[in-house]
């Protein structure tokens, strides 16, 4: 169990979520990150189906990781990814088809998402599945994270709304306030993400160039 849980295994789970965050530091991921955070809700949708589909891709190409022949891993790496994904897919449209409306294609470009191929190619075609399985949940979470932040903001300032319950009052909007609606616009994503880059980087000093 020591084994499991070791401080190895620990550093490849907990640097994705911060110092080595797929957003934020590699910026891999930012199509869906302008394209899904609109509102909240999708945001988290999202996040957890990348997280499902890379934790899961990972632990399945390490156990096959040995009898790939080189010249197709990368096919094989897409099979299991479709594979994936189109289960994803089915469950989201039978059990929250209003958020997967929402999602869209996005869903699908989840299988030539860069960090689900990167994971599989760098991390996963290396070592074995219990660590792939943290390598995945770490990036997938890491991932996951910066669309809820992205996603928070944009509806609430954009909508004033979370998970489409009211949040600002309705005596602010008789007041004068008005919905921020630039922040409803891909760009705003864009920004956002590199408000939370440069927050990142002042405050962890082994980002920052020399």
């Amino acid at each position: 169990m020591g084994q499991l849980f070791s401080k190895k295994n620990k550093e490849v789970f907990s640097s994705p979520l911060n110092l080595n965050n797929p957003v934020t530091v590699q910026v891999l991921g930012i199509c869906s990150a302008l394209a899904v955070t609109a509102k909240l809700e999708p945001s988290i949708v999202m996040g957890l189906s990348v997280t499902v589909i890379v934790a899961f891709a990972n632990v399945i190409i390490s156990l096959l990781r040995n009898t790939i022949p080189n010249r197709i891993r990368i096919i094989v790496q897409l099979v299991v990814c479709a594979a994936l994904v189109t289960i994803v897919s089915e469950i989201l449209k039978a059990f929250a088809y209003d958020v997967s409306v929402q999602l869209s294609v996005y869903v699908g470009l989840i299988i030539t998402n860069c960090i689900l191929m990167g994971r599989l190619e760098a991390f996963a075609m290396a070592n074995g599945p219990w660590e792939s399985f943290l390598d995945g949940i770490g990036n997938g979470l890491g991932y996951a994270a910066i669309l809820v932040v992205v996603g928070f903001f944009r509806e609430l300032l954009g909508s004033g709304t979370l998970l489409d319950i009211r949040i600002i009052p309705e005596s602010f909007y008789e007041m004068g306030y008005l919905n921020n609606g630039l922040m409803l616009m891909p760009p705003m994503a864009l920004i956002l993400c590199a408000c939370i880059i440069w927050a990142q980087r002042s405050r962890e000093k082994t980002l920052q160039e020399k």
